[in-house]
């Protein structure tokens, strides 16, 4: 891996978490660090772009610690577009660095995380991509198990990319101490499912997880029109990958290793594809 990188850092928790900051830190020591993030919390948004010719704002936020921050107030996948076309066109980025992410992106999270999303964004115009997360809500979490094994996991994924088009990477960290970590896995994604995904509104539920709504972009007291009633999407996860399958990146997570998980943008299931072709391809 050559120094000097031109790294462009972006996330969907907004430019002002925890996270993303500590993650600006870690870059620097890899090269030059365009941070250009969304104004406000972005998560869930996958791969959405802010479309339908509406005005974006913008706003170069100057320097800081090192890094050229910007934010603009779009979709994590946005931000990556404006950074690349914008902000760093005369000087392509040499991999996109998404996170860290509060909270996991493991299993079928993974398939609506902003924060993958601008990894996947990033493999679309022919760049590195990287989401970085940890399994912890906590707007003020502890990153230092990302601080201690983020840098080297970079440099040998840098050191070793593939030829390959369409590639990107989803890496999770578990919310432990460093000295409680076992190791590095390279996994698949797991499978599981959501239930009970609405739930009335409960300004309760923030307070319990020792959060506040305005942490992700809501308000304590939401309105309503006359007749509406007001949801929250929360719901229990359900495991659907075999429990033998330690594999499975979020059963990596709960053995305490930090997972590694390939993404591709190609989306094609290969085995339907060939089951498909006799009945069609006549």
């Amino acid at each position: 891996m050559r120094n000097n990188l031109q790294i462009l850092v972006t996330n969907d928790d907004g430019y002002q978490a925890k996270g993303i900051q500590t993650l600006a830190r870690i870059m620097q020591r890899f090269g030059n660090v365009t941070v250009v993030a969304p104004k406000m919390h972005q998560s869930g948004m996958s791969l959405a772009v802010s479309m339908g010719c509406k005005a974006i704002a913008a706003k170069a936020l100057g320097k800081r610690e090192g890094a050229d921050w910007y934010y603009v107030d779009a979709t994590p996948s946005s931000c990556v577009k404006f950074g690349i076309d914008n902000i760093l066109a005369n000087a392509r980025p040499d991999v996109v660095v998404c996170g860290i992410n509060h909270g996991s992106n493991a299993a079928t999270g993974a398939n609506y995380s902003g924060t993958i999303g601008a990894a996947e964004e990033a493999a679309i115009n022919k760049i590195p991509g990287i989401g970085v997360s940890l399994t912890s809500m906590d707007p003020d979490a502890d990153f230092s198990v990302v601080e201690t094994f983020f840098p080297d996991l970079f440099e040998k994924l840098m050191g070793n990319l593939p030829e390959r088009f369409g590639i990107f990477y989803n890496i999770n960290f578990p919310n432990l101490p460093v000295s409680r970590i076992r190791g590095v896995r390279v996994g698949h994604q797991g499978i599981g499912h959501w239930e009970r995904e609405f739930q009335p509104w409960d300004v309760t539920f923030f307070t319990r997880m020792g959060i506040k709504p305005e942490d992700y972009g809501q308000t304590s007291n939401p309105t309503r029109e006359e007749g509406e009633s007001l949801y929250m999407m929360v719901g229990d996860f359900v495991d659907d990958s075999p429990a033998g399958d330690r594999f499975a990146d979020h059963h990596l997570l709960e053995d305490g290793y930090i997972s590694i998980v390939p993404h591709n943008l190609d989306f094609t299931d290969y085995r339907e594809l060939e089951r498909l072709q006799p009945l069609f391809n006549k």
